[in-house]
């Protein structure tokens, strides 16, 4: 399990099994959040299959799925919705971490966090946001 911390409050990961929860848990986590779609790639776990799992570790879930589509601003502040409702700190998924750190910056930026402390903290956990800087601005200066 590689998760990477990206501030006190939330860590990215690669996509995480319905049998890692229980090491989540234990590694002090309150919640999870799946940020794949479903059936993106053969084999991998449903979001109900970890909303399960994650129950019986007593794990919040939430599910917003990133695909192809464009990033948009509702899907910024499910993503906000859904780091309130799971508590912290989480965990957040998707096929390689990128995904949900992405949407982690641009929903704290829309909470008023600076960009650059965002991009700082992502380049640590090993995830460039600089494609999305100028989102993260704009965001961030209508928090």
């Amino acid at each position: 399990m590689d998760l990477r911390p990206l501030d006190n409050c939330a860590s990215a990961a690669p996509q995480l099994q319905p049998d890692e929860l229980a090491a989540v848990r234990a590694a002090g986590y309150v919640g999870v959040i799946n940020n794949r779609p479903d059936d993106e790639e053969p084999g991998q776990p449903t979001s109900a299959e970890m909303a399960a799992a994650a129950a019986a570790h007593g794990l919040a879930y939430a599910h917003v799925p990133l695909g192809r589509e464009p990033l948009s601003r509702e899907l910024v502040m499910a993503m906000r919705r859904a780091m309130d409702t799971v508590g912290a700190p989480a965990v957040l998924f998707c096929r390689s971490g990128t995904r949900s750190t992405t949407l982690w910056a641009l929903a704290e930026a829309a909470n008023g966090r600076d960009a650059d402390e965002l991009t700082a903290h992502a380049a640590k956990a090993g995830y460039d946001l600089s494609p999305y800087r100028a989102m993260l601005i704009s965001l961030a200066g209508a928090g």
